[in-house]
């Protein structure tokens, strides 16, 4: 059997085809589900059903059936696109942005529930035939209006959607629907008129893509936004209190933020909210030309589940999930900064420095490497894949961070750099065929462990 070495083994995504958001990650029976857009006949972004995998423990994962397919008809009849999934009085139930024939970047809120809600694998689902929400309220001259996020607060279920407006202006909108069958707009939650949302996105975007919310142990709120110009751009966060406003509504007080993730090959990340922690999971586009995505036959990968939280300054906080030690082989390939090391296909390695140090991970035949170089007398982790390049930049990135540690999760093409635990980069690399996979850390003191990654046994 071929395998295509570019394919990611460890990370969600479809077994062929095309997959982008990740959507409505939820706890069910003791099971993980997770759903994402996907179109289930060809590695491009058309045809939007909802994809859906479950696994007991963020490692094993089990595909199922396509949960959403679009309605013909209905208010869903040109795609499925981004939402969340709850738990409404026992019955898990989808709520999602509906496409119809006519839209112009303007989607309609729609629910689907699970048919047998008792099923752990939530194999089949119904959508209602009318949307909760057939469109942006009046008097907002709205542009686009997608992606609603479902959220408690005070005993309340509310909702975020995404939007955009005529004047070039991006916000979160918000929805009382404590009642899923009965929605009232609740007013604007943030704009991009907000200063400190002017400070920490600039004017990059016209759209806020994607909403999400968290609360942290601590009681901070955790707001994420993907920033849409008319193509996806990248994703950012914001950290502030969720207060309440009059009577009827919230509004969302920031104090701080950054960028969610450096990398050019992140976006449309979707939370988890459990009881001690948040989970994300963000989607990893092909940074590659469509023919060679059409010669592959399939497109894109979710990442690793990441942690994410607040640290103190109101900086993001984000580790991968201490479940991937699951898929670590018994044995580490590397304990030790050999001169030369090779590296598997896949493979969990961290490097900690005492001074300047610089981690290579590839060699190409002219001699070019791919590196992650960490200073941590100057505060700054750099990943350089200048030998590898990619449509649009292929320029160094550098994150002004005081790291002294990465992690590095490479799975086929896909590159997650965690420097300690206040950045990361996520950057998609293909091999060539004669690209040398090897590991060479130069740097006084380093300390290195890697583990290939492995399929896990059951436990």
């Amino acid at each position: 059997m071929n395998v295509d070495p570019d394919a990611p083994r460890f990370r969600v995504r479809p077994p062929a085809h095309w997959i982008n958001d990740p959507n409505g990650p939820f706890r069910w029976r003791d099971r993980y589900h997770l759903f994402y857009q996907h179109n289930p006949d060809a590695p491009v972004h058309a045809n939007v059903h909802w994809g859906h995998v479950s696994s007991p423990d963020l490692a094993h994962w089990e595909h199922h059936p396509i949960a959403l397919t679009p309605t013909p008809g209905g208010p869903d009849e040109a795609g499925c696109w981004s939402g969340c999934v709850v738990d409404d009085d026992g019955v898990p139930t989808a709520v999602y942005t509906g496409i119809d024939r006519r839209h112009t970047g303007l989607g309609a809120i729609c629910l689907a529930r699970a048919v047998v809600p008792d099923d752990e694998t939530l194999t089949d689902w119904k959508p209602l035939p009318a949307p909760v929400v057939s469109g942006p309220p009046d008097g907002l001259d709205v542009v686009m209006f997608r992606d609603p996020f479902v959220f408690r607060r005070g005993g309340r279920r509310w909702a975020l959607v995404g939007a955009g407006h005529a004047d070039g202006t991006p916000s979160v909108l918000l929805y009382d629907c404590d009642d899923l069958a009965d929605w009232r707009f609740a007013g604007v939650l943030l704009d991009g008129n907000d200063p400190v949302a002017t400070q920490v996105f600039g004017d990059k975007a016209v759209g806020w893509e994607c909403p999400q919310l968290y609360a942290t142990a601590g009681g901070e709120w955790v707001l994420v936004v993907s920033l849409w110009d008319g193509d996806p751009m990248t994703t950012g966060c914001l950290t502030g209190r969720l207060e309440a406003d009059g009577e009827a509504g919230l509004r969302f007080v920031a104090r701080g933020g950054g960028q969610l993730d450096h990398g050019r090959d992140f976006y449309a990340p979707a939370v988890l909210q459990e009881s001690d922690r948040a989970l994300l999971w963000g989607w990893s586009w092909e940074a590659r030309e469509q023919g060679e995505v059409d010669r592959a036959g399939w497109a894109g990968t979710l990442t690793a589940p990441r942690v994410v939280g607040v640290h103190a300054d109101g900086a993001p906080s984000v580790v991968p999930a201490p479940e991937l030690e699951l898929l670590r082989a018994p044995e580490p390939f590397v304990t030790a900064p050999r001169e030369r090391t090779p590296l598997p296909r896949s493979y969990d390695l961290t490097v900690t420095a005492r001074t300047r140090t610089t981690v290579a991970l590839l060699r190409s035949a002219g001699g070019a490497e791919l590196t992650v170089r960490l200073d941590p007398d100057e505060g700054t982790v750099t990943v350089d894949r200048g030998g590898w390049p990619r449509p649009g930049s292929a320029a160094p990135i550098v994150v002004r961070v005081p790291a002294r540690r990465v992690r590095i999760l490479v799975d086929g093409s896909l590159l997650e750099v965690f420097a300690d635990d206040r950045a990361t980069v996520t950057e998609r690399v293909y091999r060539r065929g004669d690209d040398v996979p090897e590991l060479t850390v130069t740097g006084s003191g380093a300390t290195v462990i890697g583990w290939e990654q492995v399929p896990p046994t059951s436990g």
